[in-house]
Order: C-alpha cells, then sequence, then structure tokens
C-alpha cells in the first residue's frame, strides 16, 4: 500500500461526509466499516508481499542454492547445541582431571569451546559466504 492511496482517500472523504450527513450517532458504524476497509487493503498488499518472497524462494531453491535464512531462525539449534556441550562439559572435565590432572582439564575446555566457537561462527556473514563459494566450487 503506497503511502497516499488514492482508493483509500476517497474511502475516508465518503466516510467523513456520510458522518457529516448522518450525525454522530453512526460515528461508531463508520468508523469500523473504514477500518474494515483498510484493514482489506493491508491484507491484500501482505499477502502480495508474501506470495513475491515465496515466489523468490523458490527460485532459489529451484536453482539449487539453499535459501537464505536469518540469525534468529538457527537461534534455537544454536542455543540448544550451547546447553549440550555444557551438560557434556562435566563428564569430559572429570575424565580430564582424573587422567590428566590440570593439564587434561584446560585440553578438555579448549576443545569444548574450540567446538562451540566453530558452530557459533557458521551464522557469521563471512563464514556463510565462504560456505557458499565452496558449495558453488563443488
Amino acid at each position: 500500500m503506497e503511502a497516499r492511496d488514492p482508493e483509500l482517500k476517497k474511502e475516508l472523504d465518503a466516510t467523513l461526509h456520510a458522518r457529516r450527513e448522518l450525525g454522530e450517532e453512526y460515528d461508531a458504524a463508520l468508523v469500523e466499516s473504514f477500518l474494515e476497509k483498510v484493514e482489506q487493503r493491508l491484507d491484500g498488499t501482505v499477502d502480495r508481499r508474501v506470495r513475491r518472497q515465496l515466489a523468490e524462494q523458490q527460485m532459489v531453491v529451484a536453482r539449487g542454492a539453499r535459501p537464505p535464512q536469518s540469525a534468529e531462525a538457527n537461534f534455537g539449534e544454536r542455543f540448544g547445541f550451547a546447553i549440550v556441550s555444557l551438560i557434556l562439559a562435566i563428564p569430559l572435565s572429570a575424565i580430564a582431571v582424573v587422567n590428566a590432572n590440570l593439564e587434561g582439564l584446560i585440553v578438555a575446555w579448549f576443545g569444548i569451546v574450540g567446538v562451540n566457537a566453530v558452530h557459533a561462527a557458521r551464522g557469521w556473514p563471512w563464514m556463510r559466504s565462504r560456505r557458499e563459494k565452496s558449495d558453488w566450487e563443488n
């Protein structure tokens, strides 16, 4: 919907004209009717945008590329991975301390942090562009 929609402006003018003719007792009905028309226009605009985005995503998939994902889309995956790695860190830490004392604990935690860092870096834009390039090169 454009900032200045001529059809919507006509509807508003007609609503205001009807209000002047009918009086204040019909205000609620007139406002509700106008808002329904605004809502229909917004729904149509949103539907067109959604259809356009779906068509664009289908074109991307049809060309063999992956659809773009936002950082919010894989937040749950990253959060779950972090929780699981922290839970697994407890027995790994115990095993490392029993077998190699403080040095083993340090090595185990470097591994845990490293795995989490690599997993978190998957969402970074520069890592994403590298993955896409490697996918195209294969």
